[in-house]
């Protein structure tokens, strides 16, 4: 019988130790703060950063929110993070992705001082990930952590399959199973007889942005499945599916996410422990 991974109540544990850890910060005359950047009017980012507001509220973050027009220039938003590295009252810094396409994201996330980076997106803190030695854990993969830890799942010796090599999920995913000493293998659009190779791991993370694409015949029996994805199902006004067939796959799992309710609400969890990491630094 499979169990279904919560990470709704994984995530809730964690902020709720944020939270104890900001009152304590508090009594010392430091008050953890984010300041949060979105330019334009994408639906989709304006939800997350609303998320992002009530997680603050939740743990007892200040949140400091900049809704900038889409014609903002690079140069007006360089400005405004200038702005933010230099304001010691603020400890944290996200520019919600994506950017306007006249803006370089590159040359913004570079801006941003690498000890406010609670995204984990500068190439400094991507350094430091990759030699061992992080400052900070990138929110996602960092939650997939701890929903296998926090669910007794062991991952050391682990035969490990990471589908997806993005900079934000796939790459920093296989360094922290790594990390952990799971077995890593990392798979992508490239890769040959995909099927084969998921269907050896022991735990499974889907992060490739494709609904229903690990289906039944993709998955060893007793697997452990994580699935980063999460899509609007066509024809329908508000269900969601990710990138693995729930329905198809679950009878084969030891343990798997649902979407939503797994992988999402931890996320936002991580980026809160940043937040106070950072207000630490």
């Amino acid at each position: 019988m499979s169990t279904i991974i919560d990470g709704k109540k994984i995530a809730q544990e964690i902020k709720d130790e944020v939270k104890t850890e900001v009152l304590k910060l508090n009594d010392q005359n430091l008050f953890p703060a984010l300041a949060v950047i979105i330019v334009g009017d994408d639906a989709a980012s304006k939800i997350y950063v609303r998320d992002k507001k009530r997680a603050c509220e939740n743990t007892g973050i200040k949140s400091v929110s900049y809704e900038l027009p889409a014609d903002t220039t690079e140069n007006e938003l360089l400005h405004l993070v200038s702005r933010l590295n230099a304001d010691y009252k603020i400890h944290g810094i996200l520019v919600q992705l994506p950017l306007p396409q006249h803006i370089n994201e590159d040359n913004i996330l570079l801006a941003i001082d690498p000890k406010k980076d609670v995204d984990c997106f500068h190439p400094y803190n991507v350094g430091l990930l990759s030699v061992g030695k992080p400052q900070f854990l990138p929110g996602t993969p960092a939650g997939v952590i701890q929903l296998l830890k926090r669910s007794g799942i062991s991952i050391a010796g682990k035969n490990c399959v990471v589908v997806g090599r993005s900079n934000i999920v796939g790459k920093p995913m296989s360094a922290l199973l790594l990390a952990e000493n799971g077995t890593v293998t990392t798979c992508h659009s490239k890769t040959r007889n995909l099927g084969e190779v998921t269907k050896k791991a022991e735990i499974l993370v889907v992060a490739i942005r494709m609904p229903k694409f690990i289906t039944a015949d993709m998955v060893g029996e007793g697997a452990v499945v994580i699935d980063v994805g999460i899509h609007k199902i066509a024809g329908t006004k508000n269900k969601l599916c990710g990138d693995v067939d729930f329905d198809g796959v679950y009878e084969k799992t030891s343990y798997i996410t649902p979407v939503p309710g797994g992988v999402g609400p931890m996320t936002i969890a991580m980026l809160m422990q940043n937040c106070l990491k950072a207000a630490k630094l």
